[in-house]
């Protein structure tokens, strides 16, 4: 039995689809469409969850049981700072602390069952995201309003934007997630985030990218990151060409130790950006060198062609003219036997010979174009036609000729004409018992 013919992808899903496999390298194009219907073709996720798996992460799907997250630096493992909220001191301290715990634990325990209830009553809106862009600059807005423009720069695009530039640009790409609700976040923010310092540190070593979970955007790159605690900082750079998430700082963390921090992660991950510029720019070298030798290769290719062109038009116009001299040939061959055809038909038309002591007879010597000398006999009444015909009839006689007497002058008109349709005949002409007559040779004219 067949298995069954997956549907066919829109032009939209196929863009999703090329996109994903280039920002994760993943080879099988099965496995890529697999793993975004999964997610329900929701990129950034699938991405994300990629990413994060090949790292070590919990995957969404098929979680494993949690466990500490035990990460070693020199196997390049994801970089894990995590810091603890700190332990109440002093008798007051404790105190306020254990009359607390109950209502703490009540609260968070009645809003964690409301929650899990709504999700089967409602589905969280987070979950549906229309808008990326407008969750992130709604957040932008949000955050200045709260806490001043004083603030690292904001990358003003989706996630998935931010991945590709930070791909494109081999740059480190800090991913910030806001959470409102955290007891601990309005300090980071005022203490931390908005320092001069941090400030400075990020706008000049990161892209910043940062959006609130409540924000389906936000919400959506929480799902793939998986945070356990706010604030939540990951660090993602390209790494074995693929975007990598290789720190995360989760907790309430100080400007200095937020710096040292990311420091040490950047420090321990500079030899792999390095080798990727360094691999980048040999390809584009290579890419550029090919380029030239393509370049080169087509030159050669359009001057070689243009040789073959012009030598074919001058095979061809030699071969034309070739062509036209044996067309030539063949026709003056034609014309040749045309004409010779002719003068034996006229020759075999011509009337015989009076004899010498015919009283009507006119003993004519014709004088040729090359000097010889044709002597015939006519009769007086016969047309001069009939000497016409005897001279062309002759090997020696041109192709066009005319015949003319020596004294005076006079052009014989030996052929037919509009206006004398019957030429005349030998003694209308003139001429005596003993002529000389010259043929003059019209073939050039």
């Amino acid at each position: 039995m067949a298995a069954p013919e997956e549907p066919e992808l829109s032009q939209a899903q196929t863009e999703k689809l090329l996109q994903f496999q280039d920002l994760t390298g993943l080879e099988s194009m099965d496995q890529c469409r697999r793993t975004l219907e999964q997610h329900n073709w929701n990129i950034e996720a699938a991405v994300q969850d990629t990413l994060n798996e090949q790292e070590g992460v919990p995957s969404l799907f098929n979680p494993p049981p949690p466990r500490p997250l035990q990460v070693n630096t020199a196997d390049h493992r994801v970089y894990s700072y995590i810091v603890s909220r700190p332990q109440p001191r002093g008798l007051l301290g404790w105190s306020y602390y254990l009359i607390m715990l109950p209502f703490r634990f009540t609260y968070y325990t009645l809003l964690d069952i409301f929650r899990f209830a709504l999700r089967f009553i409602r589905p969280d809106p987070r979950g549906r995201v229309t808008d990326p862009v407008g969750d992130v600059v709604s957040f932008i807005h949000d955050f200045e309003e709260k806490y001043g423009r004083s603030h690292p720069v904001f990358y003003q695009g989706t996630y998935s934007q931010a991945l590709n530039d930070a791909k494109r640009e081999l740059r480190y790409l800090l991913v910030y997630l806001h959470g409102d609700d955290h007891q601990d976040t309005d300090e980071f923010c005022r203490s931390t985030l908005c320092t001069e310092e941090v400030t400075m540190f990020l706008n000049t070593q990161t892209l910043f990218w940062a959006c609130s979970t409540s924000k389906p955007e936000g919400y959506r790159v929480s799902q793939a990151l998986r945070e356990n605690t706010y604030p939540f900082l990951a660090m993602i750079m390209l790494k074995d060409r693929k975007m990598t998430v290789v720190g995360r700082l989760e907790g309430l963390i100080q400007p200095e130790d937020l710096i040292n921090q990311l420091t040490f992660i950047m420090d321990a991950n500079q030899t792999h950006l390095m080798s990727e510029r360094l691999e980048r720019e040999e390809r584009n070298q290579t890419q550029v060198l090919r380029q030239q030798q393509d370049e080169a290769y087509l030159a050669s290719l359009r001057a070689d062609q243009e040789k073959d062109r012009k030598k074919r038009e001058e095979q061809e116009q030699l071969r034309q003219e070739e062509e036209k001299v044996r067309q030539t040939a063949l026709a003056e061959e034609r014309r040749r036997r045309t004409l010779e055809e002719e003068k034996e038909r006229k020759s075999e038309c011509l009337p015989p010979e009076p004899p010498v002591d015919d009283p009507e007879s006119v003993k004519i010597v014709f004088k040729m174009p090359n000097d010889t000398r044709v002597e015939r006999r006519f009769l007086f009444w016969q047309s001069l036609t009939v000497i016409y015909d005897f001279v062309f009839s002759l090997k020696e006689s041109p192709e066009k000729f005319q015949i003319v007497t020596n004294f005076p002058r006079q052009i014989l008109p030996c052929l037919p004409t509009e206006e004398q349709p019957n030429p005349p005949t030998l003694k209308e002409v003139g001429l005596s018992r003993t002529e000389v007559l010259f043929v003059q040779d019209l073939t050039d004219d």
